[in-house]
């Protein structure tokens, strides 16, 4: 078991090592001066030299990634030329608590909702509750979650007046204005999973409930919510979480838009603002602490893959 998990931490290292030099170099390739948006429109020729030896452009861009890597791993991320801000404030204390509790709350949401409808469409599999269940499903999947953000806002905000438009309250400061901001955002960001939730449960659970160890439940005679919760849905967590694993990186995609829409300061909201500044050392660390992200929750989901099947585990 030991053996597996330091594999599987190389293996994410390694992954990270990739993601960061495929990122900073193509940072580097894309159009625009950072300097020239820095001076403005009128500078002298002294002034760009300078500025670009300061932020240490003028060096090889190898020697400015091994500079960054070094001062990145010591958590000296740079300042931000723009907002005049320490980045690693900026981007892990500010902006990723924001996106990590949107996502947080979208995927709770998804998952809540998304099991018991799932649950239902596969035991009344071939119903009037089927169909209707799946075409809602179907429905769901295919909204642009901008379109459905900018919809939720236009009939819950302003034509009711139920929820705020906008901003975001620290649920950890405030859990109750927290949460109640967040209603219309993680509504927004969980729509297109709920979706996947409910086919994939539809889609497992009806394949496990032909198996021989639901008979036998039934023999048994227990009671069928237990057959159904305990012997059935225990079965579909593993391939469950293996989907939510590898949507993470849909659901921080998602989690742009819907900070765009919401405007709430999360990475999604300080990346489009560092892509159109040029501000490649903000944009690495969103880049980086979103691929981290995204390669521990995959990680943790393989080695949870022995807790979430008996199977599994070494004998």
């Amino acid at each position: 078991m030991l053996r597996k998990i330091f594999s599987k931490i190389a293996q994410t290292l390694m992954v990270l090592f990739i993601v960061s030099v495929a990122s900073f170099t193509l940072l580097k390739l894309a159009p625009g001066d950072p300097v020239q948006i820095l001076l403005g429109s009128e500078y002298s020729p002294e002034a760009h030299a300078s500025i670009m030896r300061e932020l240490g452009l003028d060096r090889p861009v190898f020697e400015q990634y091994l500079t960054w890597a070094g001062n990145f791993m010591t958590g000296d991320w740079g300042t931000s030329y723009i907002a005049r801000v320490d980045i690693f404030t900026y981007a892990f204390v500010e902006a990723l608590p924001v996106t990590l509790t949107l996502a947080a709350a979208a995927l709770g949401l998804a998952v809540v909702t998304g099991v018991p409808l799932g649950v239902l469409s596969a035991v009344r599999k071939d119903t009037v509750w089927d169909i209707g269940v799946a075409s809602w499903a179907l429905t769901v999947t295919a909204f642009p979650s901008f379109f459905l953000g900018i919809l939720l806002i236009w009939v819950f905000a302003v034509k009711f007046g139920l929820f705020p438009v906008m901003g975001f309250v620290a649920p950890w400061e405030d859990f109750v204005g927290g949460t109640y901001h967040m209603i219309l955002p993680a509504m927004t960001l969980s729509t297109y999973f709920v979706g996947m939730i409910v086919r994939l449960t539809r889609a497992t659970l009806i394949e496990v409930m032909e198996q021989p160890y639901i008979a036998a439940a039934r023999a048994r005679g227990e009671p069928e919510w237990r057959v159904i919760w305990v012997h059935g849905v225990r079965n579909i967590a593993m391939p469950l979480a293996t989907m939510l694993g590898l949507q993470l990186g849909a659901l921080l995609q998602g989690a742009v838009l819907t900070e765009t829409v919401f405007n709430l300061p999360g990475i999604g909201q300080m990346i489009t603002a560092a892509v159109l500044g040029r501000e490649y050392v903000v944009v690495q660390a969103g880049v980086m602490m979103t691929a981290t992200l995204f390669i521990l929750v995959n990680l943790l989901v393989d080695l949870s893959y022995p807790f979430l099947d008996p199977r599994l585990r070494a004998r």
